[in-house]
Order: structure tokens, then sequence, then C-alpha cells
């Protein structure tokens, strides 16, 4: 793709530059979003109705066991050309920070370093009870497993309907938001708070905002750039005009 001078001319300049991605990000790896992850037996189930506080503990099993099934559906996935594009930006730029939506780890696995996982990382388990986490459980399919400190059940180290996003890495985010020259939007609607008005944090300090996605959002008339497209062929594209100049 043929970027405009001056979009290029931002981006190669700056030196802190702010990622934010979203679910269709890892759509593109063949992932299915959230609300679009029912299949088979979780059909009869509404995702909001397995993804709360209030349903681990009517039925921690039922959670324990969706999160499990989508954690295996997770490592039949690769990260795609956006996300190793990103690992490349990452090394031109100075001060990167990448804050994502998602949950399913694949920015990591394809070598991002500086990653922000505001939504939580479904392949960290933690004790519900006394929050220590956990790289090892033993699978039992009569029961959730048990936290070996506590005692407390286990549970997906994820923010759930009704919980606060983790206060460390929001705060990091608003910060790095407000103090980069270029913030990108890419795979995301733009609507789901508070990660949303990070854009808007970013614009209302003289950064440069832009967006890549697949259609247009409600976002994208107050973006300085906008790009529509599959981010796994725009990113690539990207990274090769800024090595380029």
């Amino acid at each position: 793709m043929d970027f405009p001078k001056d979009f290029l001319r931002f981006v190669t300049s700056a030196t802190r530059v702010v990622v934010l991605t979203g679910a269709g990000v890892s759509q593109e790896s063949g992932l299915r979003t959230f609300r679009d992850a029912q299949a088979g037996l979780w059909s009869q189930y509404k995702p909001e109705d397995l993804a709360s506080p209030e349903a681990f503990t009517r039925d921690p099993k039922l959670v324990w066991d969706w999160y499990a099934w989508r954690r295996e559906a997770i490592k039949g996935v690769r990260p795609n050309p956006g996300h190793y594009a990103l690992v490349e930006m990452e090394k031109l730029v100075p001060e990167f920070t990448l804050i994502t939506q998602n949950v399913d780890g694949l920015h990591r696995f394809a070598g991002s370093q500086n990653v922000l996982e505001l939504h939580g990382n479904i392949q960290k388990v933690r004790c519900s009870q006394c929050g220590i986490f956990t790289e090892t459980w033993v699978d039992d399919p009569d029961s959730v497993p048990t936290c070996s400190n506590c005692g407390g059940l286990l549970r997906p180290d994820v923010v759930w309907f009704g919980e606060p996003l983790p206060r460390g890495e929001l705060e990091t985010a608003v910060k790095a938001s407000r103090a980069c020259q270029v913030f990108f939007s890419i795979g995301t609607s733009g609507v789901v708070q508070p990660a949303a008005s990070l854009a808007h944090a970013a614009r209302n300090n003289g950064s440069v905002v832009v967006e890549i996605n697949a259609e247009p959002t409600p976002l994208t008339p107050k973006v300085d750039f906008a790009f529509h497209g599959k981010s796994g062929e725009l990113l690539p594209d990207l990274v090769k005009a800024v090595w380029n100049l």
C-alpha cells in the first residue's frame, strides 16, 4: 500500500508510539471473537452468562470447562503477519507500548515485549480467593482445580463482566497514551470502555491518531489517518515503508 507521505513522516519521526489492539487482530489468525466463540455444547449459552463472578459462584465447573475449551482452541492458532509486524515496529521505536484487549497471548507469543494485557490472559490462572498465580494445576473431569496455598478454586486470569480492569495496567496504558506522539487503534471497534477512551486521551494531548481496521468504526471520523483493510496486510506494508525511509 502507498501510505501518505505526511503519515510516514509522523511515524518515522516518532519516538513514543502506542498501539491498541482488539479482537480483529486475533480474528485474522483464525480465532473467533469472544461473542462468536460459541459452538457445540456452548452454543446454548451467552458469553455473558459464562464470564462473570456470579456465573463462577453459581456453577464454577461450567465456567472452568468453558475457559478450558477456549484455551484448547487458542492452542490451534498462531500469530499472523500483523502480530509479527508489531514486533518489528517495537524494534524501530525507542518508547513503544502495545496495549491489547485480547486475552489469547498471541502478541507475547509473536515476540512483543512491552505488552499491557488490559483484559488479562486466558493462559494464566489464579486463585479466586487469595489471588496467587499458578502455572500448573491438576485437571479433574469432575471438579475445579484448587489453590495449593489456600484451597480456593482456581479461575482464569481474565477480566469478567462486572470486574474492574487491573489498576496497574490501566494506569500505565493511560499514561503512555497521554505521552505518545502517534497512537494506533488496530482491529478494535473503539467502543468498549475504558480502552476506547485511550485514543481520545492521546488526541487530546496532541498525538496523531491512526486507525487500522477492517471497516469504519465510531472512532473513524475523529482520527487523523484511517486505513481500512486487514491489519495482517497493512502493518507489514507499513513496516516495510518505514524501513525503506
